[in-house]
């Protein structure tokens, strides 16, 4: 596509009513996805509008998730959120999808912990599941692939679900590998439970929060006029609060341990707290099993996963003894 571009008849009817549409500049792109900055006159007023345009399988519910998503957080975090203003399937090719929000005038640089604290923690203190389980209203989508949300009364039966469809979906693109099935095995029958069940047991339990998701430095960027931070890209779960920083743990990201310091200062940890590393790195496993799939260069992350997992497996060889787990790997 390029800005010459006619605009679907779908997206017209998002934009504001009587407005003569001014420009239309590409604006970033993914494989899955094109993105433009329109901008609308109605009468004297300018306004500007981001429009990100689908076009893969799955189009429709990725740009309901989005919206989803970003309509939840902006409930908590209106200075920090663009408001998600539209969305919809295109009248010209069925198949394909729009997200449409707010333009910010963003620029990117690695937001301070001490500034990124305190808005991760209203985000966790103020929201709630409505359900009071974890889950969310409607699929996301972590890039282009799907994040089972259907509700769960536990966190470990939702990450195990979720991980165990990663596991498959990654393999279905990059091929089959016996070796993380049987990895998988002693995975899902040890670490899962030893980990993710003491949170919930034992008298000890944990709140269902709103999770961005997808909280990495690439997905806050500052708005140049107010120099608030914005967040984006959201694929949004009601879950573990401590799940928003499973990003933080891996050095290529820009958001790491000071980060990480900054938020549990104001939040503390969640019991077991000698398990909260461990909890990290298992939280962490998802997006590095989903990179690969999504991008042929990251293939390589898969013998790093394996590598996790065993040294997870060797950590906790008697699981969470005599207990069964909640999600059997096969």
């Amino acid at each position: 596509m390029d800005s010459d571009f006619e605009l679907d008849p779908a997206i017209v009817t998002a934009l504001p009513v009587g407005g003569e549409i001014v420009s239309i500049v590409p604006r970033g792109d993914t494989n899955w996805s094109d993105g433009f900055r329109v901008a609308v006159e109605v009468g004297d007023e300018r306004k500007e509008f981001v429009l990100k345009i689908i076009d893969c399988e799955d189009a429709r519910e990725m740009a309901v998730g989005e919206y989803e998503s970003q309509k939840a957080l902006y409930q908590y975090l209106p200075d920090n959120i663009s408001p998600a203003l539209a969305h919809g399937t295109l009248e010209s090719k069925p198949n394909a999808a729009f997200f449409l929000t707010k333009f910010h005038d963003l620029e990117p640089r690695v937001i301070d912990p001490v500034r990124l604290a305190p808005i991760m923690t209203k985000l966790h203190t103020t929201s709630s599941s409505p359900t009071g389980k974890f889950g969310f209203p409607v699929t996301t989508f972590k890039g282009y692939v799907p994040v089972n949300n259907e509700w769960t009364n536990t966190w470990e039966e939702f990450f195990a679900r979720q991980f165990k469809r990663e596991i498959a979906w990654e393999q279905s693109v990059r091929g089959a590998d016996a070796d993380m099935e049987q990895i998988a095995d002693e995975f899902f029958a040890k670490v899962i439970p030893r980990l993710l069940r003491p949170l919930q047991t034992e008298g000890r339990s944990i709140k269902p929060v709103l999770c961005h998701g997808d909280l990495w430095h690439g997905n806050i960027e500052f708005d140049v006029a107010t120099q608030d931070p914005i967040m984006f890209d959201s694929c949004c779960v009601y879950g573990h609060n401590e799940f928003d920083l499973s990003l933080m743990v891996v050095p290529r990201y820009l958001l790491g341990a000071r980060h990480v310091a900054a938020y549990i200062k104001e939040m503390g940890i969640s019991e077991p707290l000698e398990d909260f590393d461990d909890r990290l790195m298992l939280y962490n496993l998802r997006n590095e099993l989903v990179v690969p799939g999504l991008w042929a260069n990251w293939a390589h992350l898969r013998e790093e996963v394996k590598k996790t997992m065993r040294s997870l497996v060797a950590k906790y060889p008697q699981g969470l003894a005599g207990a069964e787990p909640i999600i059997k790997f096969r």
